[in-house]
């Protein structure tokens, strides 16, 4: 049988060249698939290196950690540091059940060792460790729950992947990584020699390569689980903060959501109406148009500086708004006066207070007749003319026969001639034709703002229904309009049908109370896909946390948090908020006193620059102040008469001057060595200096000038003769000898020793 076999083993064994003869066209099928490109080929890298401590794929690199210790108590979310790390991580998490037989069993034989350990240690009187007691009361705990059921027992495994462009980042970035899970207590080591198998398990095939796991009950292990933050980051939209969570920035757009409203709820001083004008202002650079009705004038300073439109409304003040207009919007089942005459109605209940049906019934009369008497009817074809003022439904009460509806108009008196006349019974003055435009009511008592803003209101609507565009309507302080049912009716209707006019409403209150008591807040609310919670009183917290359903550790962040923190709730989602703004924004929109002070007087001394730059300097002339000239009398101002005597006197000098400076100086030139001296000088002899005779040259006899006297001072003496000798040439007088009438050598050789 052997034999056979080996016979037909032989028989059996084909040549290759007969294999491919009989085969020709396998071979063919085999070398065209050789030479087609397979989608391995298509995705797999062009260059792998695996080497002890990294792995190379094309010009990637990638380190692969485990973790071999974990701390002995954690908490909620004690991964968190690890999820938001600064960096691209591929984090694996490996949970295996085990049996919970085999558990036990190795329970109560690890608890019998630590028992023992225990006991001798006692027995030979040493210290009891403390770790082995810490180890036995934590598997007793284990065992007691595992026992009852509570727990079930798991292997978990944690490796992470970093990724990096070069060695020197990979290496940077695996030190961060271990110092942040150094500071949870959780000890991470490289795969050393098992970056392949390390870099396979981080791979999203769930294929464990390296098997390292620790044991870890249910509750433990659901603290590890990883997605506790929320994210709200779109790429569209405008930032309104940064996530208190994990550091990401908020972008959302508001436009997305299934309707476009928001509500802010804050104590004074919160940061309510700092988030909402941060928002207008990053709003506007995309374009959509923002009206705000300010009660504070809060955003007056904003609406000047990016040129906006703002429009106050008072006693005497300019702008004015004629409740009595009509929109002039064709809707399908609707008429312009038939909705007109519903918000009018609502309108009087504010001003004049409750009405009963008669009195409604008979304010309608009177309201049709105002506007009959203007040739406004139902028909759409009239409504287009003037409407009238509330004085003329006034008037037209006034000329009916009931005593109700005199009562009526008594009520209205005050509005038409009384202490309120002049600021709703005007024509419209008002025309909104700029992006962004703020009602400001601030000086308006407190009794007329709910009025105020419930006109303003309706002709806000009335504008929105004549153009669709993308809009931002923002009432700040809108529990003035809470306080009455009509007005809260009124606002609330607009937030519900602002959607389909391409209109986000924003509505801002201190007052929660207020707010939420009535069902017209809580529709509100739930109409709004955004909501925004800053800073809560105690007194409010329980009543918020109900309609927002807020667990405890959210009510205490609400009740601890800072100015411009809170929480963020945009559609299903909502997470912590830190409303943070540029240097430049932060000067636009703070309504902070001691900023807003800053802040002037640094635009009174800027001024005060502006001012200086334009103001020309004055060029100061320097005041040549004349040198005096010795013996030179001042002069009079000459006569015509004395002109011709004054330049003969000039001449005359001159010559004189010429005269005198020649004498001058040939006796300068006559020196002391030129003259001889005598005397001798006897020694042992008291010597006596005798000076040498000179001889005196007299001047030449010349004619004596003639000196033309006038009436006026004498003649200028020339500034050299100040300075020089000058020689006398008084005549002779009298009987004055000839010793006398010699000139003196001192003044004519300048008083000096020769």
């Amino acid at each position: 049988m052997a034999l056979l076999n080996n016979n037909l083993k032989t028989d059996n064994k084909m040549p290759a060249d007969v294999a491919e003869q009989q085969n020709p066209e396998d071979n063919e099928k085999k070398l065209f698939s050789e030479g087609l490109v397979s989608v391995k080929d298509i995705i797999s890298p062009s260059s792998l290196e695996v080497d002890f401590n990294h792995v190379r794929i094309d010009d990637k690199y990638y380190r692969t950690l485990f973790v071999s210790g974990y701390p002995r108590f954690v908490g909620m979310n004690w991964l968190s540091s690890l999820i938001n790390f600064d960096w691209a991580l591929s984090v694996s998490m490996y949970i295996y059940p085990t049996d919970g037989k085999a558990v036990l069993d190795d329970l109560r034989r690890k608890i019998t060792e630590m028992e023992a350990e225990l006991s001798t240690d006692i027995q030979r009187g040493r210290l009891v460790n403390p770790a082995t007691q810490a180890k036995l009361e934590d598997a007793l705990n284990l065992q007691a729950d595992l026992v009852k059921g509570e727990e079930r027992y798991f292997q978990f495994g944690l490796y992470i992947s970093i990724s990096t462009d070069n060695r020197e980042d990979l290496d940077k970035v695996n030190k961060n990584l271990e110092a942040a899970l150094g500071s949870l207590l959780v000890i991470s080591k490289r795969a050393t020699l098992q970056m392949e198998e390390g870099f396979i398990t981080t791979l999203p095939i769930g294929d464990d390569r390296l098997k390292v796991t620790r044991n870890m009950d249910t509750t433990s292990l659901a603290t590890t689980f990883p997605f506790v933050s929320s994210d709200l980051s779109d790429d569209k939209g405008i930032m309104y903060g940064v996530n208190a969570h994990n550091g990401s920035l908020i972008i959302f757009d508001r436009f997305s959501l299934p309707n476009y409203n928001s509500v802010v709820f804050a104590t004074a001083g919160a940061g309510k109406s700092y988030v909402i004008k941060l928002e207008v202002l990053r709003s506007l650079m995309l374009g959509t148009e923002i009206i705000v009705i300010d009660p504070e004038n809060e955003y007056k300073d904003l609406a000047m500086a990016v040129g906006g439109q703002y429009i106050a409304f008072g006693y005497n003040e300019e702008s004015k708004i004629n409740p009595m207009d009509l929109s002039l919007v064709e809707e399908e089942g609707e008429n312009a006066l038939n909705s007109k005459m519903l918000s009018i109605h609502k309108l009087m209940k504010v001003m004049l207070g409750n009405l009963d049906p008669i009195e409604e019934s008979i304010l309608d009369k009177a309201l049709m007749e105002a506007y009959k008497a203007k040739g406004i009817t139902p028909d759409p074809t009239t409504q287009d003319k003037e409407p009238p003022l509330i004085e003329d439904v006034y008037k037209a009460l006034i000329g009916r026969e009931e005593e109700r509806a005199k009562m009526i108009a008594a009520r209205m008196e005050k509005y038409i001639k009384g202490s309120f006349a002049g600021i709703f019974n005007q024509k419209t003055t008002v025309n909104l034709t700029n992006q962004f435009v703020v009602f400001g009511i601030k000086n308006l008592e407190e009794t007329l703002r709910p009025v105020a803003m419930h006109i303003i209101l309706d002709y806000i609507w009335t504008v929105v229904k004549k153009t669709l565009k993308r809009r931002i309507l923002v009432v700040d302080e809108a529990w003035y309009m809470m306080q009455y049912e009509d007005s809260a009716q009124f606002l609330r209707g607009i937030v519900k049908r602002g959607r389909k006019y391409y209109l986000g409403v924003t509505t801002i209150t201190q007052d929660v109370d207020d707010f939420l008591k009535t069902s017209y807040g809580r529709e509100i609310v739930t109409n709004s896909s955004i909501q925004i919670l800053l800073k809560q009183h105690a007194a409010a917290i329980d009543q918020i946390g109900e309609v927002f359903y807020l667990s405890e550790g959210e009510k205490q962040l609400l009740l601890m948090a800072d100015k411009g923190q809170g929480l963020f709730f945009a559609g299903q989602n909502h997470v912590a908020i830190d409303i943070i703004s540029s240097d430049e924004e932060h000067q636009l929109i703070t309504s902070n006193p001691e900023d807003v002070l800053n802040k002037r007087k640094l635009l009174a001394v800027k001024k005060k620059q502006e001012e200086e730059e334009l103001t020309p300097t004055p060029i100061i002339t320097p005041t040549v102040k004349p040198q005096p000239q010795a013996d030179v009398p001042l002069m009079e101002t000459p006569t015509p008469k004395e002109e011709v005597l004054e330049q003969v006197e000039e001449n005359k000098s001159d010559e004189i001057e010429d005269v005198l400076q020649r004498k001058i100086d040939e006796l300068e030139k006559v020196g002391v060595k030129d003259v001889p001296l005598s005397g001798e000088i006897k020694p042992n002899s008291q010597v006596k200096f005798v000076p040498p005779k000179m001889e005196v040259v007299e001047p030449e006899q010349k004619q004596k000038p003639v000196f033309i006297k006038t009436e006026e001072t004498n003649i200028p003496q020339p500034v050299q003769l100040a300075k020089k000798p000058q020689p006398i040439f008084d005549s002779k007088q009298g009987n004055k000898s000839d010793e006398e009438t010699k000139p003196n050598h001192d003044d004519l050789l300048g008083g000096g020793i020769i």
